[in-house]
């Protein structure tokens, strides 16, 4: 039989965190005044493979290069960076703000290891694109026993 961890104490906070966001999600639907405050958010990511290499592209519009950074290993790669906002008029009255500024990171876990000495990046009209070679451990070999 499987048993489900229930943690009641320490589940409460992030759980009036979540309900926050929900609430603060449903208004800035509503008011597009509350998305112009600097938070987190996801840029896209589109991940393939060909039989030697990991593509990743990810659409990065109004990011400037400068403010992107890129780690990786064997498995796993994080892009973080920040968009920031740079349209501001003391007169201008928003109709719709959706365009979303402030810190972004994401780690995503690779779809097979890669050979972290042969990875490239570039990034040209708002799109990121880094290319992994796939990492291939030698086949197995029949060994001859003397």
């Amino acid at each position: 039989m499987d048993y489900i961890k229930i943690r009641l104490s320490a589940d409460l906070d992030q759980l009036g965190s979540k309900f926050e966001r929900n609430i603060g999600e449903m208004f800035q639907s509503m008011n597009p005044i509350f998305t112009l405050n600097e938070r987190s958010w996801k840029p896209q990511v589109d991940i393939y493979e060909t039989p030697e290499e990991i593509i990743l592209l990810s659409e990065l519009a109004g990011v400037d290069k400068d403010d992107l950074e890129l780690e990786v290993n064997s498995s796993a790669l994080k892009i973080s960076g920040k968009r920031r906002f740079s349209f501001s008029q003391e007169s201008t009255s928003y109709c719709l703000a959706e365009i979303q500024y402030g810190t972004f990171e994401r780690i995503l876990v690779l779809p097979s290891p890669i050979d972290t000495d042969v990875v490239s990046a570039s990034f040209s009209n708002g799109i990121l694109q880094i290319r992994m070679a796939k990492w291939f451990v030698d086949k197995a070999r029949r060994i001859i026993i003397d």
